[in-house]
């Protein structure tokens, strides 16, 4: 029996502890867009989520609010963004920057490079170099933006 195919990611889901806190975020530091005609909603009404449309992600972010989940995620780094080129990256540590965004310096990567941004909820999401340098075991460390 042959293997069923896969036709890609539909959409990422982050937990927020606030969903407006967490769009101004995502609005600012990716340009993200909320999807109001997707938004979810309880059978009474209730707002649960936003959904969010990136330029060149590929697939929708889902923001849910959900405060306990959020807080056991932080720390995590759920997604690594691709940029093309080391002044690319360059280029977001200053747009992050300019935009308040708490972010970790650039690191040498195993490949090439990389850096991290900081969400509200702590959530490390990276960006990183599809430009490659030599292989090296010589690449940056740090427990609090790249792990042990």
């Amino acid at each position: 029996m042959s293997r069923p195919t896969i036709a890609g990611i539909h959409h990422l889901k982050f937990n927020v502890s606030n969903l407006d806190r967490s769009l101004d975020f995502y609005a600012r530091a990716l340009g993200a867009k909320r999807l109001p005609e997707f938004d979810h909603r309880r059978r009474d009404g209730e707002l649960f989520a936003y959904i969010l449309d990136i330029e060149h992600l590929g697939t929708y972010l889902e923001l849910r609010a959900s405060p306990e989940r959020a807080a056991r995620e932080a720390g995590l780094d759920p997604v690594t963004f691709s940029v093309q080129t080391h002044r690319d990256l360059l280029a977001w540590h200053d747009h992050l920057e300019a935009n308040g965004i708490r972010h970790s310096p650039v690191f040498t990567g195993v490949l090439g490079w990389l850096l991290a941004a900081e969400d509200p909820d702590g959530r490390h999401l990276r960006f990183y170099t599809l430009e490659t340098h030599p292989v090296t075991s010589d690449f940056s460390s740090d427990p609090y933006w790249l792990g042990d």
